[in-house]
């Protein structure tokens, strides 16, 4: 599913920190069904206020802390199994390695994957010590800015004060190597906004660590996804799912990258 190509041939800025945007990830067809098949099973409600930043937003696992098999596999569409096999390689963590200059061969994985819906945020912040890389990737068709929800490379914790912005377009992607610099957020979805910002991140910690998205112990419900249907509802018919698969396709073919 991944053109590890883009990845290997990507490059780390250094400004304001280390990070590097990559784009065109999926061809045209795997990004039409990434996004016809997004999850909305699975999910739980995360919002509050950690001291550094507030948040809200709905998580679901794709790929559980240090594990290798797709998360409640039985819910997800066969792009979706492929993409998880994808990120489970060898050959994944081979691109992400060559592009960051860190050795993530033997590092514990998670990936999990989101849907932040009208007013949905996620306040200026650094990632905690035990993060040493995250890989932001994007699932919607199309995406207006003017509707916030965009992932902000911040040079300091002002949301105003921002070096660079990433639309959350499927194939679009923002890897971040964790450091004291490593300012970001994502800006508030508008109220009126009729379509949820659709993210997953891939994130490799340093040996030991548990994840904070799912500690020890967590019983907190899941749930499906109620956001208004859109082309990212995976329940739909099979007629209108090949015609929202070829406008998605057809949308895609030959578009750049960041916008």
């Amino acid at each position: 599913m991944i053109d590890l190509t883009r990845i290997e041939q990507s490059a780390l800025s250094t400004r304001p920190y280390e990070w590097a945007f990559v784009g065109d990830l999926f061809a045209p067809a795997a990004a039409a069904e990434l996004v016809a098949s997004y999850p909305r099973d699975h999910f739980k409600t995360v919002k509050g206020y950690d001291g550094e930043k507030g948040y809200e937003y709905e998580a679901r696992s794709l790929i559980a802390m240090g594990g290798a098999a797709a998360s409640y596999a039985g819910g997800l569409g066969g792009a979706w199994r492929r993409l998880a096999a994808d990120l489970s390689s060898p050959a994944y963590r081979a691109a992400m390695t060559r592009l960051t200059a860190r050795d993530l061969d033997s590092l514990p994985m998670e990936v999990n994957v989101f849907h932040y819906g009208p007013g949905a945020w996620l306040g200026p912040h650094i990632d905690l010590k035990e993060k040493v890389v995250t890989h932001v990737f994007y699932f919607n068709e199309r995406w207006d800015e003017a509707d916030g929800g965009c992932l902000q490379i911040l040079r300091s914790a002002d949301m105003s004060d921002r070096a660079a912005s990433v639309a959350p377009v499927v194939g679009n992607s923002a890897v971040l190597v964790r450091s004291e610099k490593s300012w970001h957020a994502v800006s508030p979805v508008a109220g009126g906004c009729r379509q949820s910002r659709l993210s997953m991140t891939v994130t490799f910690y340093s040996p030991g660590s548990i994840s904070t998205m799912w500690p020890p112990g967590d019983t907190t419900p899941l749930h499906e996804y109620g956001a208004t249907p859109d082309a990212s509802a995976p329940n739909v018919a099979p007629t209108l799912w090949k015609k929202l698969y070829a406008r998605v396709a057809s949308r895609l073919k030959g578009r750049g990258g960041a916008r």
